[in-house]
C-alpha cells in the first residue's frame, strides 16, 4: 500500500491530537508529519483535520479514514499476539483478565506459575470493559455469568463461586437479622451504584428489595465489602472473602441463585500453544479448592 506511512501518520496525529505527540511516537521530524497529513488530504481532496491552537481535531472524513487504521493496527496486534504466543516454550508475555474481585484467588496460582516458569512476563488485567482476545488484548480470560458465545473462543467452565448475605455482628446488635428475604425491605442494604448490575445476587437483590432499602451504594467491589464489615448495612459477598473477616454474621441460609458460574474463555488460535495450556492446567487445579 503506497500511503501506509500518511494513514499511520494520520492515526497517530489523531490519536494523540498533536503534531508533536505523533512525531515523538513515529520517531520522525514534526515537518514530516505535516507533510504527511497534506499529502494524504490531497490525495483524497478532503480535509481529514481541523487545526486549531490546541492542536488537531478530525473532521468526519478524518473520523472514517481513521476507523480503518484503527481496525488495521488491532489486527496487527492480534497477529503479533498470536505469533508470542504459538513458541513450544512457556516463555514471554502471558496476559490475563478476570472480572473484579479474584485478585486474591489468582496472585497466588500467577505467583506459584511464574515461579515455575521464570522466563513468563504476567500480565493480570480487569476492567469494566470485556477484553476482546480475538484482538489479541488476552491469552486467558476468566468471566462470570452464562457461558460466552463469542466465535472463535473455546469456552470451558472453571468453577462456582458461592456468594452470602452478611452483616456485621454490630449491624446485627442494633438492628437485628432479617428471618426472611421478605424483612430485607426493612433493613439497611449495601448494593451497587449500578442498578442494572448483571451480578446473579445483584439481580435477586432487586426482586426481593425496593430500591429504597439500598441505603448504601458504591462502584467499587472492594468499598461494598468494607460497607458490610464496617457495619453499614447487609450486603452479599463471596464466601471465601466472608471467611476472612471474623465479625461478619451470615444473615441467610445460602441460595444457590447467588452464586456466580466462572468459565475460562481462549482465543481458538491461542488454546493449543504450550504456554496457555500450562497456565490452564494450573488454574483448573487451584480452582478445585474455590467452590468450598
Amino acid at each position: 500500500m503506497e500511503n501506509w506511512d500518511e494513514i499511520r501518520t494520520a492515526f497517530q496525529v489523531a490519536r494523540l491530537g498533536t503534531v508533536s505527540g505523533a512525531a515523538e511516537v513515529l520517531g520522525v521530524h514534526h515537518a514530516t508529519v505535516i507533510r504527511h497529513i497534506d499529502a494524504l488530504e490531497k490525495q483524497l481532496g478532503a480535509r481529514l483535520f481541523q487545526r486549531h491552537a490546541r492542536g488537531y481535531t478530525p473532521t468526519e472524513a478524518g473520523r472514517d479514514l481513521l476507523a480503518v487504521a484503527q481496525t488495521t493496527e488491532e489486527q496487527f496486534a492480534q497477529l503479533s499476539s498470536r505469533i508470542k504466543g504459538q513458541g513450544e516454550t512457556v516463555a514471554g508475555e502471558l496476559v490475563v483478565t478476570s472480572i473484579a474481585g479474584m485478585s486474591d484467588l489468582l496472585m497466588p496460582v500467577l505467583a506459584r506459575f511464574q515461579t515455575e516458569h521464570p522466563a513468563v512476563m504476567v500480565r493480570y488485567l480487569t476492567d469494566m470493559r470485556v477484553f476482546r482476545l480475538d484482538y489479541g488484548e488476552a491469552h486467558v480470560a476468566i468471566r462470570a455469568g452464562a457461558a460466552p458465545e463469542e466465535p472463535d473462543n473455546v469456552v470451558q467452565p472453571l468453577t462456582r463461586l458461592r456468594t452470602g448475605l452478611y452483616a456485621a455482628r454490630s449491624y446485627v446488635e442494633a438492628h437485628g437479622m432479617p428471618g426472611s428475604a421478605a424483612d430485607l425491605s426493612q433493613h439497611r442494604l449495601v448494593g451497587p451504584d449500578d442498578s442494572a448490575s448483571r451480578a446473579p445476587f445483584y439481580r435477586w437483590l432487586r426482586d426481593h428489595a425496593p430500591p429504597e432499602a439500598i441505603t448504601f451504594r458504591a462502584s467499587e467491589l472492594a468499598a461494598l465489602e468494607m460497607a458490610v464489615e464496617s457495619g453499614a448495612g447487609i450486603g452479599f459477598i463471596a464466601s471465601h472473602r466472608a471467611a476472612l473477616m471474623r465479625d461478619l454474621v451470615e444473615v441467610l441460609p445460602h441460595n444457590p441463585d447467588w452464586d456466580s458460574h466462572l468459565w475460562l474463555v481462549t482465543h481458538v488460535d491461542l488454546h493449543r500453544t504450550r504456554k496457555v495450556q500450562a497456565f490452564l492446567n494450573a488454574l483448573k487445579t487451584a480452582a478445585k479448592d474455590w467452590a468450598a
